[in-house]
């Protein structure tokens, strides 16, 4: 089976054409993610036929559930459709449905190559039963209390086609124990789906530094709608203007969110290798 490794800002996956395949995708998903036995990486994209966009992009984290979308991932899928002809090449707005629903990508290029892209995530989803999230209310839920591991977490909820939890902190996220906390919060009864975790410092009014905890894939470099939903809730809270850098482990984006409407990611496109999985 073909297969080619991108990654975007650190966030990588592996991505397969599989309009002519048909295999246990989630299966598949945890071997091929496994960084030791396998090719390694955050998770597995595979591009199917679509009939309400121009094409459909499917997503597997890393223990092989499916996810309803990913903001680095779609980047760098639109480059991969591009490469397998799926889509002949083009710097106009790509439609691709995900389980978040159809997306719009403008890929940006740089000597010929589509290095970078900007996505029109949709609005963020504030309403509790929208994220899910188990409490009553119309939303938005703004620093709510959550207990875990004997302490109070305060989280604010958003969903950007999948749920983040995500918590602003005084302390440097680099010292925070996120490889303890994450997996609590991940799983907390609050959350019927899961969640993913976004701890996040203030550095300006234009830029956070953020970690994540990737619900399903634990520990990763960047999250894409983890970067988004972050700037949702720091636009509720106060904290920044329309245009924020977001600074993660593996590289920036830029998200842009006025208050209302479609939330804006910028961020980059990298390949890594491509071969072949033998079974």
């Amino acid at each position: 089976m073909r297969f080619k490794k991108m990654h975007g800002a650190g966030n990588d996956y592996v991505y397969v054409d599989a309009r002519h395949e048909d295999r246990d995708w989630p299966a598949m998903a945890a071997a091929i993610s496994d960084r030791h036995k396998g090719i390694g990486s955050d998770g597995l994209i595979i591009l199917l036929p679509s009939d309400r966009a121009d094409v459909r992009m499917q997503m597997f984290n890393a223990d092989g559930s499916e996810g309803e979308m990913c903001g680095n991932g779609i980047r760098c899928f639109v480059r991969f459709a591009l490469d397998t002809k799926a889509l002949q090449l083009t710097d106009q707005t790509v439609r691709v449905e995900t389980g978040a629903g159809v997306l719009s990508v403008t890929p940006l290029w740089a000597d010929g190559v589509m290095t970078r892209a900007s996505v029109s995530m949709g609005p963020p989803r504030l309403a509790p039963a929208e994220i899910p999230l188990a409490l009553e209310g119309q939303g938005p839920i703004i620093d709510h209390l959550m207990e875990v591991a004997g302490q109070k977490i305060p989280i604010t909820a958003v969903s950007m086609g999948n749920p983040h939890a995500v918590a602003f902190i005084e302390s440097d996220v680099a010292d925070y124990p996120l490889r303890d906390i994450g997996p609590m919060v991940e799983s907390h009864a609050l959350f019927p789906n899961k969640v993913n975790f976004e701890i996040v410092n203030v550095l300006s009014r234009d830029r956070l530094k953020v970690r994540v905890w990737e619900r399903g894939s634990g520990l990763t470099q960047a999250c894409g709608t983890g970067a988004c939903a972050v700037v949702v809730a720091a636009r509720l809270k106060g904290l920044v203007e329309e245009v924020v850098t977001i600074d993660l482990p593996g590289g920036s984006l830029s998200i842009q969110w006025p208050g209302s409407g479609d939330v804006i990611m910028e961020g980059p496109v990298a390949e890594v290798f491509d071969g072949d999985w033998l079974e």
